[in-house]
């Protein structure tokens, strides 16, 4: 059995996140075709470091923020393990700092948002978002979009692992989105599909998610924005 340095996060945390863990291990069993094929990014946000240990502690190394001053803060302390994904909508002026701190951007949605990522020395893989609801507050692209910025990608040398989709409000429209997000990542010929969240999951596992982005299914409920505990 595979174990992990200890965690300096106290012991009723670890023991939560762990029974957390397996319960949703079991969510994924259930409804995945593979399993083994769905990654799990655990989502941070307004939770202190305390909770990237506990995740880290127990083999989850792949670390979603919504902000970057939080990214910021959580990268400092330093561990190596982490693959750091940056899951918010992008400001082009805190592209460069954002480049400096994250391993994924899965927020990509516009051409200038990748030419200033190209200016970067070392540019973070990324994941392009789509957007299925066409309501100006969401994040993303539409899906006629997403060709044209895959080849803007590639024409600036940028590293489109696949795509990214956050779902509609309501069943339907969360399998409709769903399946038109892997079959957009296979016409592309793309590796990930990004999809599910702690209420959805299970719906993405079934419809050929490569990677689930949970947070409150893992660590609780969210404490209140800019309350790091």
């Amino acid at each position: 059995m595979t174990t992990f340095p200890a965690s300096s996060a106290s012991a009723p945390l670890l023991a939560r996140v762990t029974a957390n863990l397996k319960v949703l291990r079991d969510r994924i069993a259930a409804s995945a075709p593979d399993p083994g094929a769905v990654r799990i990014v655990a989502v941070t946000k307004t939770f202190g470091p305390d909770v990237v240990e506990a995740a880290a502690s127990l083999g989850l190394f792949d670390i979603g923020e919504n902000y970057l001053d939080e990214l910021e803060s959580k990268y400092s302390t330093g561990d190596d393990r982490i693959r750091w994904h940056y899951l918010g909508a992008l400001q082009t002026n805190k592209i460069a700092r954002l480049c400096r701190v994250a391993n994924v951007l899965s927020g990509v949605s516009r051409e200038k948002e990748l030419e200033h990522i190209a200016r970067s020395t070392s540019p973070p893989a990324l994941l392009i978002e789509v957007d299925y609801t066409g309501a100006a507050q969401r994040n993303g692209a539409g899906p006629h979009e997403v060709p044209g910025l895959v080849a803007r990608a590639s024409a600036l040398e940028l590293d489109v692992r696949g795509l990214m989709t956050v779902a509609p409000a309501n069943l339907e429209g969360t399998r409709r989105a769903f399946r038109a997000t892997r079959q957009l990542v296979d016409d592309l010929g793309l590796v990930e599909c990004s999809m599910g969240m702690s209420d959805d999951l299970e719906i993405a596992c079934e419809l050929g998610t490569t990677e689930i982005r949970v947070g409150r299914a893992l660590f609780g409920e969210r404490l209140p924005p800019g309350t790091l505990a």
